[in-house]
This record gives C-alpha cells, sequence and structure tokens, in this order.
C-alpha cells in the first residue's frame, strides 16, 4: 500500500479530531425542587445530663483493671465530666467514649472515694468505686490518663473536694436527723409528765374530799350519841 508523504501533521490532527468521541454534555440546571420520599422527624435526643451541672470536663483516655488477666485494659478515650444534681447535690463521675458516645464510666462520688497518683506517672491516677458503666453495679479499679500534668492534678483535687463536700453534707443530714428525734423524744416526755402530774394532782384532791367527808362523818355519829 502507497503512504501518502504529502499528508502533513495538520491531517493527522483531523482524522484523530474525527476519531474522537463526543465532549460530554454538562447538565443544565433546571432549578427543579424533588421532594424526599420520605419525611423524618426531628427526635428529641436526652443524655441524662439535662438536670445536672457540670462541675469538671476534661478530656482523657480511661483504662480499668482486669482481675483475671492481671492487667489494665483501656476502656475508651473521651471527655471525664462531673456532675452535679440541681436538686439532691449528689456528684457522680461520668465519661462517655468520644466517638461512640458509650459510657466508660459511670458512679456517684461517695465520702470514702480517695484518688491517688499512678505511681511512675504523673499525669495519670486511679481509685476504686462502685460502678455502673456495663447496666450492672460493680465494683472496678480504674486508671485515668490526662494529656498534661495539671489536668491531672485538676482532676485529683476536684474529686477530693467533692468527696469532702458529699461528707459533711451527710454528717449535716445525720445531725439534722438526730436532732428531729431528740426534740420528738423531749416532747413525749413533757406531755407524758403533764399527764402524771394531772393524774396526781386528782388523787391529791379526791384524798382531800375523802378525809373531809370522814371528819363530818365521826362528828355526826357523836353529837348523836350525845
Amino acid at each position: 500500500m502507497a503512504i501518502d508523504d504529502k499528508a502533513g501533521p495538520e491531517s493527522h490532527c483531523r482524522e484523530d479530531d474525527d476519531n474522537a468521541p463526543a465532549a460530554a454534555v454538562d447538565d443544565e440546571d433546571t432549578g427543579a425542587q424533588v421532594a424526599p420520599i420520605v419525611k423524618l422527624e426531628e427526635v428529641a435526643v436526652t443524655t441524662g445530663e439535662e438536670d445536672e451541672d457540670p462541675i469538671l470536663d476534661l478530656k482523657a483516655k480511661l483504662y480499668r483493671f482486669d482481675k483475671e488477666g492481671n492487667q489494665w485494659k483501656e476502656r475508651g478515650v473521651g471527655n471525664v465530666k462531673l456532675l452535679k444534681h440541681k436538686v439532691n447535690g449528689k456528684v457522680r463521675l461520668v465519661m462517655r467514649q468520644s466517638k461512640t458516645l458509650k459510657i466508660c464510666a459511670n458512679h456517684f462520688v461517695i465520702p470514702t472515694m480517695t484518688v491517688q497518683e499512678h505511681s511512675g506517672n504523673d499525669k495519670s491516677c486511679v481509685w476504686h468505686a462502685a460502678d455502673f458503666a456495663d447496666g450492672n453495679l460493680k465494683e472496678e479499679m480504674f486508671c485515668i490518663r490526662f494529656p498534661s500534668v495539671e489536668n491531672c492534678k485538676t482532676f485529683m483535687e476536684t474529686v477530693q473536694e467533692v468527696a469532702e463536700s458529699q461528707g459533711k453534707k451527710e454528717e449535716n443530714k445525720d445531725a439534722t436527723v438526730t436532732a428531729d428525734l431528740l426534740d420528738k423524744l423531749g416532747v413525749g416526755e413533757i406531755k407524758s409528765d403533764g399527764k402524771e402530774d394531772t393524774v396526781v394532782a386528782s388523787n391529791t384532791k379526791e384524798a382531800v374530799k375523802d378525809e373531809a367527808k370522814t371528819e363530818e362523818d365521826k362528828k355526826d355519829e357523836d353529837a348523836s350519841k350525845a
């Protein structure tokens, strides 16, 4: 087959253009609005923290001690909070995983709760608690690690202050209950004493009347003999 030497670069470009696919046509915006097939209603999400005020909110990583494996196991990374109830004043420690919001820890801060620095790491601290994170009340040993030493100290100091305040609250409550019992007991004794005094006074009056009547009978008897 003979080759046309006269065919230059321009002819090859034209042939390539003829063999090239047609350019895609841009979609035109018609401005039409398509209604959704399913209409979703807004649902209010409750966290259980609506009646509580946050005292502390710090980012940390939480661990729990596995007694069977004799090792620390990670519970999750998230924000640990101390929440104070607006009505009864109780404070609980709550921590959720940052992505799934799954509860890692959920227990009250009680007067006997103590937080200690973890040996060998000044950014970590440990404590014991009766935890309810898994839906069942269970004794747990926790270790929490913070990004800085300052946050760890803040957590330890705040928990200690809350525990002491809860202890004073319990003492005041016990003192109030004791005072009420003593007050009721005192009123009861006063009423009882008053009743006894009334009975004694009544018996005394009856005895005086009987004695006077006896004397009059004797006088009448002596007069009749005379």
